[in-house]
């Protein structure tokens, strides 16, 4: 099988809900926002964010200051509240040295995803990285698996791993011809595809991908 793994960026990388706490107290701070917006936006920006929410924020609550200020300054938080653990960049190092292809395939806005793995490092242990809002579709859509292997030099027909926290990754990876690893969190959803194998944390995952190289 091919040394190829990709892997999520949010809740398998980094904790984006630590970033997203962070990052909207920051904003809020910064531009004096009611309580009542706060809460507006960790409820919107839960799941995914994108310059659009920023627009409706602003109509909601009727700022002064423009949306597109507030889009951007929210991606500069985001991207400096947003951490890899170290053991973290380590394994993934250490993959690459084994001779491994590490893709990064998240969904997500483009300018958002890609300030973060700038800021945590990964962007210079990754040989390619698809974001959804390349191609403004989501995980598992399959064509972003195949921009992620074009990006990497890769032929997806070789196979490799897909490693991830949600359905989508699981999924996605299975449409791809990819063994999977999923990190537990929510209920895996009976009707679905079960992953190859099943980790508490993403350092789990590397160990299992590194002991496939020995």
């Amino acid at each position: 099988m091919s040394r190829l793994a990709f892997f999520d960026l949010d809740g398998t990388l980094a904790d984006r809900q630590s970033a997203l706490s962070d990052a909207v107290t920051g904003l809020c701070r910064a531009h004096a926002l009611p309580p009542a917006a706060e809460q507006w936006l960790r409820t919107e920006l839960a799941d995914r964010a994108n310059a659009a929410d920023f627009v409706r924020l602003r109509d909601v609550f009727g700022l002064e200051v423009p949306a597109e200020q507030l889009w951007h300054e929210y991606v500069g938080l985001m991207a400096a509240a947003s951490i890899c653990r170290p053991e973290v960049l380590e394994g993934l190092a250490r993959l690459r040295a084994s001779g491994w292809t590490i893709g990064i395939v998240t969904n997500g806005a483009s300018d958002i995803q890609r300030a973060k793995l700038t800021a945590t490092g990964l962007a210079d242990l990754a040989d390619g990285v698809a974001v959804s809002g390349d191609l403004e579709i989501r995980k598992p859509d399959l064509r972003l698996f195949e921009l992620a292997a074009s990006r990497c030099n890769v032929n997806l027909a070789d196979g490799g791993w897909m490693v991830g926290d949600k359905p989508g990754d699981v999924v996605g990876g299975h449409q791809a011809g990819l063994r999977t690893i999923w990190l537990r969190g929510r209920p895996w959803p009976d009707e679905l595809p079960a992953a190859h194998h099943v980790v508490g944390d993403v350092t789990d995952a590397i160990a299992i991908l590194l002991n496939e190289t020995e």
